[in-house]
């Protein structure tokens, strides 16, 4: 079994994906181009935004964005304590302090009332001045941006989305990687939508942005004329060969993708919630399901249900072993008791099989033994 099947992605889509590869061979055009730039306006059209901006990864696109909001020393960002270091690590890469705001117990995200606690610490303490919140889409499902944006227009706060996880969700009927000022994504091989390398994307309806990103990913070329250099930029490029291949998982991630792993979420939830604490998905939000993710009440039994798997051939993963206010990079910082609920949940969160092409038997055999496991662990 896989964790995140690509191979029976690529059985399934080979004719497609091997066809867009060769024609992309043929064209001779291998940065940006049209298969490029036609990619980035379907994007866009997907999820309803004026303008997509591709680039080499999400962690340049989360960079890209802060810099285009002019983040910089003496800048405070108010990050997850719970999630992937990139998010962080943009931040403290343009010498801007990240804050950690600890996450809600139920969804795993950012929680609006700590993300105000920490605004308010922020400015009480008065040592760096708050500029932008950066929620993330963990595991697939959007945060709370109708409080995290009510927060931010109190606070005149600028709100940057980390959809690297949540393309393809939405709440109501708007899309992950819509809300907020700026909102990024990432294409890594195991995302929701993923190429077979790197790459990312920003998102924006503000056409300055776009304009300026445009120039900051080719080192801060001016559109007309790539020799004169109007700002100092990076060299952030998404290939013609990665967009190929997106334009035919994208056709596939609208069509039947997100549908599927939500279908197989339900078969999840309906034989793990009366032992283990599933995904909560409340009522108007829809996840993409990047993971599906369970917690439990102890280390111990976390482990040992791994172990479990493990010796039945399951794969499982934990995302995250660490919370960032633990993390060595950011011990300067001193922010270490600043997340209970992180470091609670990262002690004790496991994430599953979870992708597309998953049977009702593969759901069954891994809900078998989890229950198997619980069940013994709590007589050893």
């Amino acid at each position: 079994m896989e964790f995140r099947d690509l191979k029976s992605q690529y059985r399934t889509l080979k004719t497609e994906i091997d066809n867009a590869i060769s024609q992309t061979l043929v064209s001779g055009t291998f940065i940006l181009g049209n298969t490029v730039t036609s990619l980035e306006e379907k994007l866009a059209e997907y999820v309803g935004v004026k303008h997509c901006i591709s680039c080499a990864n999400a962690t340049d696109a989360l960079t890209m964005s802060l810099m285009a909001f002019g983040v910089g020393e003496r800048d405070a960002v108010f990050v997850p304590g719970f999630t992937y270091i990139a998010t962080a690590s943009s931040v403290a890469i343009l010498k801007a302090t990240p804050v950690f705001v600890d996450i809600d117990p139920t969804t795993f995200n950012m929680c609006p009332s700590a993300l105000e606690a920490a605004i308010q610490g922020v400015i009480n303490e008065g040592k760096v001045v708050p500029k932008v919140i950066i929620p993330v889409d963990l595991y697939g499902l959007p945060a709370d941006y109708p409080a995290i944006e009510t927060i931010a227009e109190k606070y005149n706060l600028k709100v940057l989305e980390d959809g690297a996880q949540g393309f393809g969700g939405k709440i109501g009927s708007k899309r992950a990687c819509s809300f907020g000022d700026v909102a990024v994504t990432s294409f890594f091989p195991a995302k929701p939508l993923g190429c077979y390398g790197d790459g990312g994307a920003v998102f924006t309806n503000n056409d300055n942005i776009r304009d300026y990103l445009k120039m900051l990913r080719v080192n801060g070329a001016s559109p007309t004329d790539k020799y004169n250099n109007r700002i100092v930029g990076l060299n952030s490029r998404l290939d013609a060969i990665q967009a190929a291949i997106l334009h035919v998982k994208l056709s596939a991630f609208e069509s039947y993708e997100v549908e599927s792993v939500n279908r197989i979420a339900t078969w999840y939830t309906e034989r793990l919630h009366h032992i283990v604490q599933v995904p909560e998905i409340r009522q108007g939000w829809y996840s993409s399901y990047a993971q599906y993710s369970i917690r439990f009440g102890d280390s111990d039994k976390r482990d040992y249900v791994r172990n479990a798997l493990s010796k039945n051939n399951i794969p499982s993963m934990i995302y995250y072993p660490i919370p960032l206010n633990k993390q060595h990079a950011f011990s300067y910082l001193n922010q270490y008791s600043g997340c209970p609920v992180s470091e609670y949940t990262s002690e004790r969160i496991l994430s599953i099989p979870m992708h597309p092409y998953l049977t009702l038997k593969d759901v069954e055999d891994v809900c078998n033994c989890i229950c198997a496991a619980v069940q013994h662990s709590s007589v050893c």
